[in-house]
């Protein structure tokens, strides 16, 4: 959609642009953020099919250091699909109207919610259509995250980031209000902090898992962060060095004290090396302060240190920054046609890959001795990367000679 586009769109051009301008220069370190992004989260959706769903990979009282580490670090992952959402649509402005990128943000926003319930959820981690359980992820708050935005860039951005930013370090005063205490209401108050179960009428089940608040709150710092990329490098690089540093320090500070940022406070554990695990083990549902802190920081730094270049080992990530949302709809349904393939191979039957008893077998029921370790976790995974390299190479190649605006879409 632009030089720097939003996460999970189109990075060339949006529904009004010409081929021509959707070929301008773009931001190589937001589109390896982006792809490294994308790469991460296959694993952690790897992990989901094919690792352990008894055990909860950041608790210290039950992971093990490589399963919380192959957890933790795809932490970045959300916050950074939001943030870059912002940055996109900053960015955009160079060519768009604020009329025009709000209409485009809003129908994105909603084709993205249309893809998070019917297409993804059905063809993609559950594999049927009988609407027992579904779970609202991050595409169904992308496309909040896109609506919301497109309201408030009729204000300035000054107001914008003030109201990111107040979502961001005060939405965990409201952590003691508990959605059963609100009757009628509870499930709104799951929609906007407080993610559980919105619809449960004994056949069906509706489960959120990304409420509201923080992450618009993290698109709309986003799109602050947006107009940083209009001034000249070295300002741009101080910043970026700057606020990332202090985001990391802030999370530092504040976990130590233990007093506000998270409602999972860290606690001494069994060593010193889990000790360690439970003062990282920040609250990602719904991202706390200190979560927030504690990826946005890095997310910074690593863009100011790609800012003056791509290293060689990092540019086939390029490949998957440019295409995003087509990587997305892919990696999901492929992670899970290899789990059939696997049952299939190991039990002679397919059927609980087609099952979810609950949201805590979700995306599959796990037969018994299901669960494969680490390290073939990790084969699948990188498996699963370079069978899609050359399909979004291709579709990445097509949309720079192309520029159907259908294509905006995907």
């Amino acid at each position: 959609m632009t030089e720097a586009n939003v996460v999970l769109d189109d990075p060339q051009r949006s529904p009004s642009a010409s081929g021509a301008a959707s070929r301008r220069a773009r931001i190589e370190s937001i589109d390896v953020l982006r792809g490294i992004i994308m790469i991460l989260m296959a694993l952690d959706h790897t992990r989901d099919f094919f690792g352990n769903a008894a055990v909860n990979p950041t608790d210290p009282a039950t992971t093990t250091v490589p399963l919380f580490f192959t957890r933790w670090v795809t932490h970045i992952c959300a916050p950074g699909f939001f943030l870059l959402t912002g940055v996109g649509a900053a960015l955009t402005l160079r060519r768009l109207s604020r009329g025009e990128l709000a209409r485009f943000l809003f129908t994105r926003g909603l084709w993205l919610i249309f893809l998070e319930i019917v297409i993804v959820r059905d063809l993609g981690w559950q594999f049927n259509f009988d609407y027992r359980l579904t779970v609202l992820n991050v595409l169904w708050a992308l496309g909040w995250a896109m609506i919301f935005l497109s309201a408030l860039l009729r204000l300035p951005t000054w107001m914008v980031t003030a109201i990111g930013a107040v979502m961001i370090a005060t939405h965990n005063l409201l952590d003691g209000v508990q959605a059963a205490s609100l009757g009628v209401l509870a499930p709104l108050w799951n929609v906007l902090h407080a993610p559980g179960v919105v619809l449960d009428d004994s056949r069906h089940v509706v489960f959120l898992a990304y409420a509201l608040i923080p992450w618009i709150g993290v698109t709309a710092i986003g799109y602050a962060l947006g107009e940083v990329y209009r001034w000249e490098a070295e300002r741009r690089r101080r910043f970026l060095l700057r606020l990332g540093l202090a985001a990391v320090a802030a999370f530092l500070v504040l976990r130590a004290l233990n007093l506000y940022g998270d409602p999972r406070p860290w606690s001494p554990q069994k060593s010193a090396v889990f000790t360690g695990l439970s003062f990282l083990n920040a609250n990602k549902y719904p991202p706390s302060l200190l979560f927030l802190l504690m990826t946005l920081g890095p997310i910074l730094l690593f863009l100011r240190a790609l800012d003056a270049g791509t290293p060689r080992l990092l540019r086939p990530a390029l490949v998957f920054g440019r295409v995003p949302l087509f990587y997305y709809l892919l990696h999901v349904p492929l992670i899970h046609l290899l789990a059939v393939a696997v049952c299939y191979a190991r039990y002679g039957a397919v059927h609980w890959m087609f099952q979810s008893n609950g949201i805590e077998q979700f995306p599959v029921t796990q037969p018994p001795g299901w669960p494969l370790g680490l390290p073939w976790v990790y084969l699948i995974w990188a498996g699963v990367v370079i069978a899609l390299f050359p399909l979004c190479r291709w579709f990445a190649g097509l949309k720079r000679r192309r520029g159907d605006w259908w294509l905006s879409y995907l």
